[in-house]
């Protein structure tokens, strides 16, 4: 783990979760979910320059400076819950992901739609998975780790667990319909990714999920909230 100023220590059981604090800001916070393999980026990325609320970023479990478990048993389900964990210290957040990451914000965006203000799937490592079915059973030797790697590498049981995650697109729509028919935001997702697996298509066949660029998602986000924390949601 580090210990510098900058990065928050979130708990999630045994697990220590690190949320890096890019920038200050005023508005609405945006939380970075990076792709499959990757770690947090250590300063905002030029493409997010325009964001004007303060920026954060998560490192997954097994990813950069976050708790390597022992022994994998890495699920999407179990990155969502990291990203709830980040969300529910951030508040009211936009949240944008990029590969694995995008998967994590669709979750999110389901299952938390007043308290994800829009959520941008993009490309990245990890966008596709491991396709609609079940892969053949397949033993894969743990090659571990170097524990003096700087920066610290990603752990291999996550590498090659949530590379054969399997998605459906019907599962994916699921978590699509939720945010879009719950959420204040007329449209509660974008899509930015150029990427097409079959999840991410039937996603954004979605009512209310829309396709767009990044500069136009930060725009569209980045603008005044129509439903702030408090406000009567009935």
């Amino acid at each position: 783990m580090t210990d510098r100023d900058d990065v928050m220590v979130l708990r999630h059981g045994r697990i220590e979760l690190a949320l890096h604090h890019l920038r200050d800001g005023v508005g609405t916070p945006l939380l970075l979910l990076h792709g499959l393999g990757e770690r947090s980026p250590v300063t905002v990325p030029d493409t997010l320059a325009g964001w004007s609320g303060p920026v954060a970023a998560l490192d997954f479990t097994g990813h950069g400076d976050s708790t390597v478990p022992r022994g994998g048993g890495y699920t999407a389900e179990n990155l969502m819950a990291d990203a709830d964990i980040a969300l529910g210290h951030l508040g009211r957040a936009t949240v944008v992901g990029r590969g694995l990451g995008a998967y994590v914000a669709l979750l999110l965006a389901g299952a938390r739609p007043t308290e994800v203000r829009g959520a941008v799937l993009g490309d990245g490592p990890g966008l596709t998975g491991g396709g609609t079915e079940p892969g053949s059973p397949l033993l894969v030797r743990n090659p571990g780790t170097d524990p003096a790697a700087s920066p610290p590498l990603p752990d291999p049981w996550a590498l090659f667990e949530l590379s054969r995650d399997v998605r459906p697109p019907d599962y994916a729509t699921s978590f699509a319909r939720l945010a879009t028919q719950r959420s204040p935001l007329e449209w509660p997702l974008t899509v930015t990714a150029v990427a097409a697996p079959d999840w991410l298509i039937a996603v954004a066949a979605e009512p209310g999920v829309r396709r767009a660029t990044l500069a136009e998602a930060v725009a569209l986000y980045g603008g005044p909230d129509p439903d702030p924390p408090g406000a009567d949601r009935r």
